[in-house]
């Protein structure tokens, strides 16, 4: 077995320390690259060598290509994993490697660059007849009128990306025009290209995809399907295999189609081709990725092949040790995206400091994530946190399966779309697999309600009482002033106002306190409450009769998370103060909507007014890029610009009032 000595991972988080794992599984060691804000990421210590980039930037850190070279020459590397993103489809990457003697893990130039580009990709499959929709591609000046040529909706997307990045369905010629303004910056700035790709949108789509494995002696197999037809805004956020939508007939009939698109292209290493399928089960190729996939997982948990251990042992000159007879799917395996973002507020990113992080474990369940304690969530990079994938018998298992592990899955200070995923994965449609790619957008409001209904029917008792009980008993002073440390515990020691879910205050009595037994009374009403465990922010409780098990965590401000069947409630008493200088001004600002924010860190890319300019309530005010994601900022009422406090470039957050309005 051929080996490489050292490899260098030009990437970051989960899919780096994913990488890392393998590689030191074979004896190979590591070199680990980051930007100067995740100097004390995971990531980093995973490596047996690590390197400093540069600051932030990613066109000075994960996409310099000149750096990252220079980097593995010094470190003696002899191969690179790209992972994915960034310059894991980059044919000049796979030049520069090259040119350097360093193996690059992943294909060789030629099939990356067709498949790179959607003109060219589409061209290459017509040619070897395989199904596909009409398409065009071009600049956005171009496109304005050479789209109109194909019927609405349309689907844009950028030509040399992937990843569901700057994907736009515009249903009618007036969305066309910023459509594609957009979706052309997001492709210059992820991909390096500005090309924008139109095709035909198939609606109500399956999107299904087979992954491949290839090696540089023309063998090429296939591990079969991932359905990945929950996405939202192009996003996948969860995958599972096998696809529960296809038959024995149309899964062999993909695979034939996949292996031969590998074949005819001269396909090596791992890759993946993406088919939608429609009513009728008929599938059109709509791209191949030509790297490892996020949800790559799926396919390992159910054939158990090691698909990034392969990567690197083909890499190293090594046929493929299976072939394709060899292959089973065993099982089902899920896996779900666990995004730092606020689905309450249009599923805006959510950075910030998470104040608790709890992973849950047992057989059958892998979290691949770049944290392994509660951490700062920065807004430069993508909002996704961990990849939570589970397996069962069958996909009725592996849905209960993820369903307990999501509740115990705790993360407290940031927002996240855990609540979301556990009631999607409730949701009848969802079991009886009536869904497609638009089954996110569809139902948006619908689960969203679901949601809150669901927090609500949660007895507010039980979050109550565990934050109380918490607090008391917790030896952590995180408040700079409780104020009974100062004063005593006399007069009203017993009895507590609490400010609940931020809006409610609550008057809390302690009428007595015996051993481990307590009873509260809560408006009018009585809870006997037994004490079974407190440890480290869980605690186990039984109140009047009933077992709960809660998490809490506190903030220097005072307020407190509180997890509680999956939900996650607020809290604070009103008699902690907080320490004077936690908010120093940053995180007040007027609330009169004359003041526009931010409504998360990030930074300006477009900004369309300036002052003395007269707008209408819901135009377009500026663009903020967080998270990988353009966030617009509208009017919120009719008015004249007074002052504009920022400039295209400017790193911003909500403690900065961008824009002053008069009526």
């Amino acid at each position: 077995m051929k080996l490489f000595n050292k490899i260098l991972i030009a990437n970051r988080s989960e899919i780096a320390i994913r990488i890392a794992r393998s590689a030191k599984a074979l004896g190979i060691k590591t070199v680990m690259v980051y930007s100067e804000v995740e100097a004390d990421a995971m990531h980093v210590k995973s490596g047996d060598e690590s390197y400093c980039l540069g600051e932030v930037e990613l066109h000075d850190t994960y996409l310099n290509i000149e750096k990252i070279i220079d980097v593995a020459v010094k470190s003696k590397c002899d191969a690179i994993h790209p992972g994915y993103g960034f310059l894991a489809e980059n044919p000049l990457f796979v030049k520069a490697c090259e040119d350097a003697g360093i193996t690059f893990i992943g294909p060789k130039a030629h099939p990356m660059k067709i498949m790179g580009n959607k003109i060219e990709a589409r061209d290459f499959i017509k040619k070897i007849g395989i199904p596909i929709t009409d398409g065009i591609t071009g600049d956005p000046v171009f496109l304005l009128e050479a789209g109109k040529t194909i019927p609405f909706p349309l689907l844009i997307k950028a030509a040399a990306g992937g990843g569901g990045k700057g994907m736009r369905i515009v249903r009618n010629e007036k969305e066309l025009k910023n459509a594609l303004e957009s979706t052309s910056r997001e492709a210059k700035a992820y991909f390096g290209d500005s090309t924008v790709y139109i095709e035909k949108f198939i609606e109500v789509p399956r999107h299904i995809e087979i992954q491949i494995l290839a090696d540089n002696y023309g063998n090429v197999i296939h591990l079969f399907e991932r359905e990945c037809s929950i996405q939202r805004r192009y996003q996948k956020i969860i995958e599972e295999s096998p696809s529960p939508t296809i038959t024995d007939d149309i899964r062999s009939k993909m695979g034939e189609a996949a292996v031969k698109i590998g074949k005819e292209i001269g396909y090596n290493n791992a890759g993946t081709v993406e088919f939608l399928v429609d009513k009728d089960l008929n599938f059109y190729f709509l791209e191949m990725n030509t790297r490892v996939q996020v949800e790559h997982p799926v396919t390992e948990m159910v054939t158990r092949i090691d698909i990034v251990k392969e990567q690197i042992l083909i890499g190293a000159g090594n046929p493929l040790s299976f072939k394709q007879e060899d292959i089973k799917q065993n099982g089902h395996a899920i896996e779900c995206r666990i995004y730092a973002e606020d689905p309450e507020n249009n599923f805006i990113p959510s950075p910030g400091k998470m104040t608790y992080y709890k992973e849950p474990d047992g057989e059958g369940i892998r979290i691949d994530t770049g944290n392994d304690k509660a951490t700062t969530i920065q807004s430069f990079f993508d909002p996704m946190i961990s990849k939570l994938i589970v397996w069962g018998v069958d996909r009725k298992i592996a849905r209960k399966k993820m369903i307990i592990a999501l509740k115990d899955y705790i993360i407290h200070g940031i927002k996240t779309n855990i609540l979301y995923l556990i009631q999607l994965l409730q949701h009848e449609d969802y079991i009886k697999n009536n869904i497609s790619t638009n089954f996110c957008e569809e139902r948006l409001d619908e689960m969203l309600s679901i949601c809150e209904n669901y927090k609500k029917e949660t007895p507010y008792y039980a979050p109550l009482i565990s934050y109380l009980i918490y607090s008391l008993n917790t030896k952590k002073d995180p408040y700079n002033g409780n104020i009974w440390k100062h004063i005593g515990y006399w007069r009203d020691l017993m009895n507590f106002n609490v400010t609940f879910e931020e809006e409610e205050e609550i008057e809390v009595f302690i009428n007595r306190q015996k051993d481990n037994q307590i009873e509260f009374e809560i408006s009018d009403k009585k809870y006997e409450v037994a004490v079974k465990s407190i440890s480290g922010g869980r605690l186990e409780l039984i109140i009047n009769g009933e077992v709960f098990i809660t998490y809490v965590s506190t903030e220097e401000t005072g307020d407190a998370y509180i997890s509680c069947n999956g939900n996650i409630f607020s809290a604070k008493r009103k008699d902690i103060l907080a320490k004077e200088d936690v908010f120093s001004g940053a995180g007040i600002y007027a609330k009169d909507t004359t003041d526009v924010v931010s409504p998360m860190p990030g930074k300006i890319i477009k900004l369309n007014i300036k002052e003395k300019d007269s707008v209408k309530k819901g135009d377009v005010l500026m663009i903020v890029e967080a998270m990988k994601m353009e966030n617009t900022i509208y009017a919120p009422k009719d008015g004249v610009v007074e002052k504009v406090n920022a400039s295209v470039g400017d790193m911003v957050d909500s403690s900065k009032t961008l824009v002053e309005f008069k009526e």
